[in-house]
């Protein structure tokens, strides 16, 4: 009897299938339709549930604290500042309709006055007896202190990314999801452009699977 790959494709598809239900028990990470796709995740075992509901807290506050995603990061090179509604930058956690200011090495985008900008979308969390979970997404978006309405990024607003941090009984995991990746070519400046494409294909390249698995082994480490 000779062995076919194809008989295992339903099964392996439904096994990833159920681990994405599990992951994004919180529904925040959308389909991915165009574009690239990069994934970084992290997990630490605990000792019992008690452990890993402590733990968990530590990760959640990890998670939240964007202000100081570069220190726990390690090889990250990008720093992310928390600027609220009204356009203060903010020492807080981050909250839903919060801008992130991305601060990247190299040059920064003009329409963005020298940086990424992108809006927290959506943030949830949930807790049950063996499964808690906090995440937010994050959309590019224009510069909010500019009247132009034009993408200050090098995606594209089709791009987004999805943080989270989910405890599985004695279990604790990181995952960041990008999806739709695509390089923003609707900059109206010419300088923005061609910068825009440089930094996006290295990116998109594996300039952000680097950085993004950094932080995700940073959020569960011990």
């Amino acid at each position: 009897m000779g062995f076919s790959i194809s008989r295992l494709r339903p099964a392996l598809q439904k096994q990833k299938t159920k681990h994405m239900r599990k992951e994004n028990k919180i529904g925040i990470v959308p389909p991915q339709y165009s574009g690239k796709e990069i994934r970084s995740e992290a997990t630490i075992q605990l000792n019992s549930p008690s452990e890993a509901k402590t733990f968990f807290e530590t990760a959640k506050q990890r998670l939240l604290d964007v202000n100081n995603w570069n220190k726990i990061a390690g090889a990250i090179t990008a720093q992310f500042s928390v600027i609220d509604e009204k356009g203060n930058e903010v020492t807080r956690i981050v909250k839903q309709n919060d801008h992130l200011r991305v601060n990247i090495p190299g040059p920064g985008s003009k329409e963005g006055k020298g940086y990424d900008w992108v809006q927290v979308e959506e943030l949830k969390e949930i807790n049950e007896s063996f499964f808690q979970s906090v995440g937010f997404r994050v959309r590019p978006c224009s510069n909010p202190f500019s009247d132009k309405n034009e993408t200050a990024h090098f995606y594209s607003q089709d791009a987004t990314s999805s943080f989270i941090v989910s405890r599985d009984n004695t279990q604790v995991s990181s995952v960041i999801i990008d999806r739709n990746l695509k390089l923003n070519t609707d900059s109206a400046s010419l300088v923005d452009k061609v910068r825009d494409v440089m930094i996006g294909v290295t990116a998109i390249g594996g300039l952000s699977k680097i950085q993004w698995q950094g932080l995700a082994d940073g959020l569960v480490a011990k």
